[in-house]
């Protein structure tokens, strides 16, 4: 046999390969199941223990007049007087926590920026954002602190579930940028010592809305 006729052979089995389905030898193994299994702790329980082990700060609010409260009392408290927001509906709600409006406030001049997310992931405490919210790519990663609004049917228990409420949101327009921010920005990149804050807000405040 010559080596153009042992050629043919081989790429004849590729063919036959591509063109039919193989059966997996072990289904079980190949991702069918998670690796992580949910715990019977509540979600908002675990998503707190996780956000917070990363230096995240968290805040449970009962209703959205608790949260315009705990937002006020926070702004005051940190004396944060340039205040960015970008989304409409969540401008309407900061309104009455005595937010005036950003009044050609640019974002890199911002003390805080506010904003909402896809959904939270439970497991890793990470917040899903995408460009396809109103508050844009950017919003949540410029001003030095950044303040995340989210509510309870936001929570998922993994990044795959985290990805599939995403899926179903938008069909077959995903967002063109999906991110999956956890924690404040960190690296250990310099002399392997770790720094907070270098490429994206040192401070991340979530604030959870019970809603049933």
């Amino acid at each position: 046999m010559n080596i153009s006729s042992s050629k043919e052979n081989i790429l004849k089995k590729i063919r036959k390969a591509l063109s039919e389905s193989t059966p997996l030898p072990f289904p079980a193994s190949e991702g069918n199941q998670s690796v992580f299994v949910p715990q019977g702790d509540e979600l908002e329980m675990l998503f707190a223990q996780a956000f917070t082990k990363l230096q995240g700060k968290f805040a449970f609010c009962l209703d959205e007049a608790e949260l315009q409260r705990q937002i006020q009392g926070l702004v005051q408290q940190q004396g944060w007087t340039k205040v960015y927001c970008r989304e409409t509906g969540l401008a309407n709600l900061l309104s009455g926590a005595g937010w005036t409006g950003n009044a050609g406030l640019e974002l890199k001049d911002a003390d805080v920026s506010v904003t909402t997310c896809e959904c939270l992931v439970a497991r890793t405490g990470t917040i899903v954002m995408s460009s396809g919210q109103e508050s844009g790519r950017t919003t949540s990663i410029y001003a030095p602190v950044h303040i995340c609004i989210a509510y309870t049917d936001q929570l998922v228990y993994d990044v795959k579930d985290g990805l599939k409420m995403v899926k179903e949101k938008y069909g077959q327009k995903l967002p063109s940028l999906i991110t999956f921010a956890t924690g404040p920005s960190r690296t250990a990149d310099i002399e392997k010592t770790l720094v907070v804050g270098v490429h994206g807000p040192k401070e991340v405040y979530l604030f959870l809305v019970d809603r049933q």
